[in-house]
C-alpha cells in the first residue's frame, strides 16, 4: 500500500490531528487516513427525487404566495 508523506505543517495544526484522533480513539496517523478518506472519497449523490422526499412539509402552497404591496419601496424591504 502506498505511503504518504506531509511535510511542513503548522505545530498548531498537528497539535489539533492529535487532539481529535485521541478524541477518536485512534492514532494521529489513522485519524490522518480517516480525514483525508471522508474529504476525498464521493458518497452516492441522491437523485432529485430522494431530495424532495426529505424536505419537510412546512405549510400550504397559499403560505408561500408573493403578494405585492405597492406603498413599499425595494429598499424598505431590506431596513
Amino acid at each position: 500500500m502506498p505511503s504518504l508523506i506531509v511535510r511542513n505543517l503548522d505545530e498548531a495544526l498537528v497539535s489539533k490531528l492529535k487532539q481529535q484522533a485521541a478524541k477518536h480513539a485512534r492514532s494521529a496517523e489513522a485519524e490522518h487516513r480517516a480525514i483525508l478518506e471522508a474529504a476525498l472519497i464521493r458518497t452516492r449523490r441522491r437523485s432529485l427525487a430522494e431530495v424532495l422526499a426529505k424536505m419537510p412539509d412546512v405549510g400550504r402552497d397559499e403560505d408561500f404566495d408573493r403578494r405585492q404591496d405597492e406603498d413599499r419601496s425595494v429598499t424598505d424591504v431590506f431596513t
